[in-house]
């Protein structure tokens, strides 16, 4: 019996300490590892999980919810760039795209022109302008200006004043989480909400948006939830032990 109440000792710290490990580090590392990722890719929005609290009926032992994913959309710090089809929008909104599997929205403004002088992304996707039609500019027209509100401006050799040759759609959405993300920093709609044009929007020419992940923040967070379940495991692992200690003392009175 003496030998049989130490295998399930040892059995019961074992599984106890492994699962603990398993359950503890796992998870945090997974999701900040990511979060870390983003932190140095332009217009990341991280996800994070949304979840409440519940209390089981006739007990005061508290469980957690998910109730899912929750993405952050707080703006990301600017850096100015200089280059004429860098935008960044400062505030709400993003830039509508056309895609080969339809409309999808952005905040990553890494534009360029292509051979047919169209805006487009770096995956070559066209720009959309206020009305969802592609942008193209003059191709023997001076570099382009971007005013705050998107519309674009060109002057032509021996011409005085400047022409407008389109601008830049900003588009908002009533509730975020209709988006869905995709590759690339794109969003599609998840819902049958429509979008609604930016009534003042504000885009920065020469300047990208940075992720808002804060790294700080992040390391921080992943130390504090470490210690949290490595508390949970020393826990679990003095449960263990005095289970072990009950069944070896149970064994010897028989």
């Amino acid at each position: 019996m003496g030998s049989r109440s130490a295998t399930v000792r040892r059995a019961g710290r074992s599984a106890t300490r492994s699962g603990a490990r398993s359950i503890g580090r796992a998870a945090p590392a997974v999701w900040v590892s990511s979060r870390l990722a983003s932190s140095r890719a332009f217009s990341i929005r991280p996800a994070s999980s949304s979840s409440a609290s519940s209390v089981a009926p006739r007990s005061s032992a508290k469980f957690a919810i998910d109730h899912g994913l929750a993405r952050d959309f707080t703006q990301g710090g600017l850096t100015k760039t200089g280059a004429p089809f860098d935008l960044a929008i400062s505030g709400d909104g993003f830039f509508q795209v056309q895609t080969a599997s339809g409309v999808r929205y952005t905040r990553d403004g890494r534009f360029a022109v292509n051979a047919q002088s169209q805006l487009v992304t770096q995956t070559g996707d066209a720009v959309l302008d206020a009305s969802g039609s592609p942008i193209t500019v003059n191709p023997q027209g001076n570099t382009p200006v971007i005013g705050r509100d998107g519309t674009i401006t060109q002057t032509v050799s021996g011409q005085v004043n400047s022409q407008v040759v389109g601008k830049i759609g900003v588009v908002t959405f009533p509730n975020l989480s209709a988006l869905s993300k995709e590759g690339d920093g794109m969003y599609s709609l998840a819902t049958n909400q429509s979008p609604t044009q930016s009534l003042n929007p504000v885009v920065q020419q020469g300047m990208l948006e940075g992720s808002n992940v804060n790294s700080v923040i992040q390391i921080t967070d992943l130390i504090r939830i470490n210690r949290a379940y490595e508390m949970v495991s020393q826990m679990l692992s003095s449960t263990a032990d005095l289970t072990a200690t009950a069944v070896q003392q149970l064994g010897s009175v028989q």
